[in-house]
This record gives structure tokens, sequence and C-alpha cells, in this order.
């Protein structure tokens, strides 16, 4: 009995021959006690000498009885001599492992477990950002085969984890299925994955593979590949979508953030209950607290936790303050949350990439980022190619890639102007810009050293002693009106100024950023007036003035002789651009004037927006490094002086044609050599009768191909046009006409 103690110590079974012997010795042990007691009776039976008994008939049964039992138990005591009392218990199939309960997780729970029964998908990868749910989606799926234990032979759980050892994958599986020897586990890589492919090819099995970060050689631990002869199933989860590829998943299953209503359900069962009920204005309070998680269950568990206990609205409201102002400060986020969502970011291939991820920061929460703006930017700031931009382009989109595929930026549809413009755009979700704040504002203060202030609403720019020493400033999405002083910095690479309420600036403003290269103004429609102060800026690379109320731009621009991307794009209001300004951006690539152009253009030959822009092309003729352009024209003249440029031609890419009042016909097949057109518009040409398409059919593949770029097509305002053949012929030509 020592030994069997011993052995169920140890997580072993008793032997069913051991368990029988012992049962016959306890029958024995009460048969012997029987006697006992009836020994005690046949000694009162014995004359005073104890010599004979008074009933020699029951003195003698008793003694054949006794006889009789000594022989059964010599025979017990010669059976009990076991080798072994014990073995090894066989595991069941699925190993139950500890979960919460979950929420919102049904539906891709559900096209997990339909993908288990599909005979074609043997790997499905679930990815998705840090804290999403991956794990606790797979813990789902591994207890839910408790109540199915016919489904697969066995359930191998492994935790891969950032650190990749093919030996400590194996070491686990190795263990679930029967090797637990020493012996074993000291072998060799070859030996285990021969030993583990053994095993496993004669299984139906199931392998969970939680958080991988790179590519898992399985055949190197000798996992056999899935099919639907061996129905076997590998289930693994990622940060990233690269490795779904890498690891030949058949389906790749994102995890996504929960939606409003089952945020706020997990939110609030983390909150005791009776927090909710102890002031009218706290419910509403808790879902704004429960928004700041943007669906992210981690952080809508983290916080829910730190709020479980809070009972005043002045608590709630702090709450609320801190997570807008520093996410970093509120409890458990700087410990639990950012700490997990930063592996993702440390696992980026390089610093430069790391660096373009951090300069997403700037823009304010919930910003639809367009792509090209924020390729223009890394340009501007020194990260990409200068010199070759269509290569840089290319990188750029790589790039955006690769943070949309670690999770760490989101893509999204245009809504309808971004869609017209053929803008594709990213974001970034709430918990991860925090994150990178939190890396770009603290950890990495010292190489980085951002200030942003973005989208908080904020009247007064912060003071300026706080800019000396910063790299990268965004006061983005504010109602600043204005900017009075003169701050001093430095070291200052980017400065983000757009979607305010400007009026004004000292001209000195700019006069202490020697080293500033990225400058965004846009969208502050209250401002009318540059600053000439402006010149002082002579890094500067890339400047937006987009969708302002300026309506001159000083002679002083001349100045910025560094200027390679200039974005004057919806400035309605530009009545005078001085000539010979454009020309002295010598080393000007980008150049964007779309929708630019005020209806009050000062008639003055120094004017490059003078006698319908014509001006504006004979000056860009002479730039040899543009390759992207942007234009409005308001001249039949002018359009045919850009035609005739070749460089014109391959560097348009949108082209607005805006108040044509010296031609009643258009050709539209003129255009065709823009071959990289993608927008067009015609608007406000009284005396447009008819857009014509002259050409043969025998020219319709030249058509086709001088419009293959093409994505919109916009006309307005042209009273007297009666003809829009040609619209559907260019709709033919490019089936992704907008």
């Amino acid at each position: 009995m020592a030994r069997v103690a011993n052995a169920e110590q140890q997580q072993m079974r008793r032997l069913n021959t051991v368990q029988g012997w012992l049962s016959r010795v306890e029958a024995m042990e009460t048969e012997v006690g029987e006697l006992m007691k009836d020994g005690s009776q046949e000694v009162d039976k014995l004359c005073p000498g104890g010599c004979c008994s008074k009933n020699c008939r029951s003195s003698f049964e008793f003694g054949k009885r006794v006889a009789k039992t000594l022989q059964l138990v010599n025979n017990l005591m010669g059976e009990g001599a076991f080798d072994a009392v014990a073995e090894k218990v066989p595991r069941p199939a699925v190993d139950q492992r500890p979960c919460e309960p979950t929420v919102g997780l049904e539906s891709t729970f559900d096209k997990v477990w339909r993908c288990l029964g599909e005979e074609q998908v043997g790997i499905i990868g679930l990815y998705g950002m840090g804290g999403v749910g991956k794990t606790t989606l797979l813990t789902k799926i591994n207890n839910k085969l408790l109540g199915a234990p016919n489904v697969f032979d066995v359930v191998i759980w492994v935790v891969v984890s950032k650190d990749l050892q093919l030996e400590k994958i194996q070491e686990k599986i190795g263990r679930r299925i029967g090797f637990f020897d020493e012996s074993w586990k000291n072998g060799s890589l070859e030996d285990k994955t021969s030993d583990i492919l053994r095993i496993l090819g004669k299984k139906k099995f199931l392998l969970l593979l939680d958080d991988i970060w790179e590519r898992v050689d399985l055949t190197k631990v000798g996992i056999p590949f899935p099919d639907p002869e061996n129905k076997s199933k590998i289930v693994f989860t990622t940060h990233f979508l690269e490795i779904c590829g890498a690891l030949k998943a058949h389906e790749f299953l994102k995890v996504e953030c929960l939606g409003p209503e089952d945020a706020w359900r997990l939110f609030r069962e983390n909150l005791r209950r009776d927090v909710l009920d102890n002031h009218p204005d706290i419910p509403e309070l808790a879902r704004s607290v429960a928004q700041e998680c943007a669906g992210l269950p981690l952080a809508l568990i983290t916080i829910g936790r730190a709020m479980a206990c809070k009972k005043t609205p002045q608590e709630w409201h702090y709450a609320i303050q801190v997570l807008r102002r520093s996410a970093s400060e509120f409890p458990g986020m700087g410990k639990e949350v950012y700490p997990l969502l930063k592996f993702s970011y440390d696992s980026l291939p390089d610093d430069t990439i790391r660096s373009y991820l951090l300069y997403c920061g700037l823009f304010p929460e919930d910003y639809r980022i367009r792509k090209s703006e924020l390729i223009d930017c890394w340009i501007g700031e020194g990260f990409l190619d200068q010199y070759d931009r269509s290569g840089a382009y290319n990188e750029g989109y790589y790039i955006i890639g690769i943070l949309l595929h670690a999770c760490l930026l989101e893509e999204e549809g245009g809504d309808i102007g971004e869609e017209e413009s053929g803008e594709h755009v990213v974001k970034m979700h709430d918990v991860i810009r925090d994150m990178v704040l939190w890396i770009a504002c603290k950890i990495e203060k010292e190489k980085e050293n951002f200030l942003v202030h973005a989208g908080l609403g904020l009247t007064e720019a912060p003071e300026i002693q706080n800019w000396r020493n910063v790299r990268r400033m965004s006061l983005m999405k504010n109602k600043i009106e204005n900017l009075s002083e003169t701050p001093t910095c430095p070291h200052l690479l980017s400065l983000f100024l757009s979607d305010n309420s400007l009026k004004m600036s000292t001209d000195d403003f700019f006069q202490s950023m020697p080293s500033l290269r990225v400058f965004n103004m846009s969208n502050n429609h209250l401002l009318w007036k540059l600053p000439s102060g402006i010149s002082t800026l002579v890094s500067l690379e890339h400047l937006d003035l987009s969708s302002t109320a300026i309506t001159h731009l000083p002679i002083e621009l001349q100045k910025l002789v560094n200027l390679k991307c200039l974005n004057l794009e919806y400035m309605n209001n530009l009545n005078q651009f001085p000539r010979l300004v454009i020309s002295a951006f010598s080393k000007l690539q980008v150049l964007r004037m779309f929708d630019c152009g005020g209806s009050k253009i000062e008639r003055l030959k120094i004017n490059v927006l003078f006698g319908g822009h014509q001006f504006l092309v004979e000056e860009l003729m002479g730039m040899k490094h543009l390759m992207v352009l942007t234009i409005t024209l308001k001249s039949w003249q002018a359009l045919k002086e850009l035609l005739i440029s070749q460089e014109l031609q391959r560097s348009t890419q949108s082209l607005f044609l805006r108040c044509f009042n010296d031609s009643k016909s258009l050709d539209i097949f003129c255009l065709a050599g823009l071959r990289n057109l993608n927008k067009l518009y015609v608007a406000g040409c009284k005396h447009l009768e008819d857009s014509q398409m002259t050409v043969q059919r025998s020219s319709m593949n030249q058509l086709a191909h001088g419009f293959h770029n093409l994505h919109t097509v916009n006309v307005g305002f042209c009273f007297k046009l009666k003809d829009l053949t040609c619209s559907f012929l260019l709709q033919a030509s490019s089936p992704s006409l907008y």
C-alpha cells in the first residue's frame, strides 16, 4: 500500500491485478477477524487444563476453518510480490485550460469552428493586435473540445512566444504525447523530430500554437502537414498577417476589436454591481471611459478593474481627463497594456520602420490619414529616398503594408470625398496611438522627443518654453487662433498646425526653427495671410497650405530653395502668386494646385495665376525634377501649353478645367497623353457645348491605355453642355472610373 500511495501521488494509476489482490486481502482480513472472534468462544469451551474441549465436534470444525484460512493467507502472500503496482494514466484527449467568460468573440469563434470541420482547411491563422483576445479565443476552442471527445485523438497546446526555440516546442509536444523521461528530453533535435512524427503520424491531432512572432518550421519540429487524409488541424495566433502566409495557413481570420455594445458589456462586467447605481451621472460617464478603450478587450478589462470601486462622478470625470490627456498615467496602462502592445513595436524589422510608426502618432485620435500625405511627410523628413520620388512612393506603400500587417495601423474605406479622389486612408487604433505616444514622449524621449497635443480642443498653444528640445510637434485639430510668441526650436523637424482656427501669427514666429523640414498649416479656413517670416525656414522641404483662406503668397517664398513638396490645393481665395517663385524651387518634385485660384485674380503679369494660368504652365516647364502635379487651368491656351510638354504630361495626376471661356468644345482624346491622370474635373465652363471624342475605333486601344489610371470624372456647372458621350467611352476605357 505504501508503494501504491507513492505511485498515486505521482499521478499514476494502480494496476487492476494489484487492486484485485488488495480486495482479496481486505476480504481475508474480514474473514480472519471473524475467526478471531469465534476463537475466543472456542477457548471458553476447553476444560480447565485446556487439554480437551467440552464440544469436540465444534472445535474440530473450527480448526479446519483456521487451517484453510492459513492456507489462503499463505497463497495471497505468495501472489503479492509485484514488480510494479501502478501504471501511467492515459491523458485525456483534451486538457481543460482556465478561461474567464468571453464577450463578443462568438462570430470569430463560429468561423474557426466551421473551418475545423472543413476537409480542405488544415491550417488556420488568427491574427490581430495585442490584447484583442486571440489567446482567449484559442482557449475557448480548446475547452469546447472537452464536450466533443471523439473529434480529435489528441489536442496539443503550445505557447511559442517571442523567444522561438524549436526544442522547447518539441518538449511541450513530447510531454503531451507520452515522452516524459529526461533521456528523451536531452536527445537530439533530429531524434525528437522522428519520435514526434512517428506518434502524430498515426493520430488525428489538433495543434494549438499561441503567440507566434516569426515563422516556425513545423517539419523540423516533427509535425505532419495537415491534409484531408489525416484530418489533423493546426490553429495558431499571431500579431502579424505575414506569419499567416509564412505558415501556409489555408484561412486567415482577423480578430477584431469589440463593437460598442460588446465593449460596454465587457467593461461593465469588471465593475462592482453597485458602482453604476451609486449616482445617476456615473452610467453615462462610465460609457465615456469605455469608449476611450476603442473596443480593445485588454484595455477594457484593465481600466474596468481600476474603476471597479469608484463611486463618485468626480472620480469618473478625472479618469476621462487622464485617459484623454495622457493615458499612460492611468493605473495599469503603463504596466499591463502598453508593454504587451510594445512587443509588436519591438518586433518591427528595424529602428527605421519603428520611426515610421511613431510618426503616425502626430495625427489626432481617429484621424483618417491619406497614404500619399503620410508618405510625402516621410520623404520630407528624410526617411525615404528624396531623389527617386517614384521609388520612394513604392517603398512608402510597402512600409505602410508592414504596419498594417502588424496590426499597428488599420486600413479604412474612404468617405465620399476620399473615394472621389481615389485616396486610400489608414488610421491608428486609439490605444495603439496612446502606446506610440508613450514610447515617443516617455520611453524614448531622449531620442524622439515628441510634443503632441492634437485633438484636445486647445484655444492657446502650449507654453513656448516647452518647445525648445522638441523634434516633432503636433497641435492639429484644436481651436488655436493666434501664435503671438516666438518659440526657439533648434531641433524641430516637423510641425503640424493644421485643422485649427488660426487667423494670424507673428512674422518672426519661424525665425528660430532652422531645422524644420515638414510644415503643415492646412485646413485653417480663417487664415488669410502667410507671414513673410516663413522665408527663414531654409531647411523646409514639405509645405502644406491647402484649404486655407490665404489670398496672397509672399515673394519671400523664393528663399525656400530646398522645398520639394508644395501643397496649395483647395486654396479658393488665392488671387496672387508672384512669378519666379515656383522657378526658385529648383528641387521641387511635387506641386499640388488642384482647385487652386480665386475668382478675383489680380490682373498683373507678375502673377502666375493671371491669363487663365498660362503663365503658371510656362513657369512649370522649367522644372526639371517635377514628378507629381495636380493643377487647375482656366483657359484652352493654358491646356495646350501643358500638353506640349512631355514632362508635364507625365507628371500630371489631377486636372481641373475651370471656367474655360475661350472654347465651345473639348476634345477629350487630346488628354490621352496624360498617362498618369487619375482625376479630371470640368466645371464652370459657360460656353462649353460638347465634349467630343474624335477618335477612330482603331485608336481605342491607345485611348484605353491613355486613361487606364483615371478613376474620377466630375462635370458640373457647364449649362450649355449637351453631349456626354465621352464619359461613357472614358468609363469603358477605365473600369475603376467613379
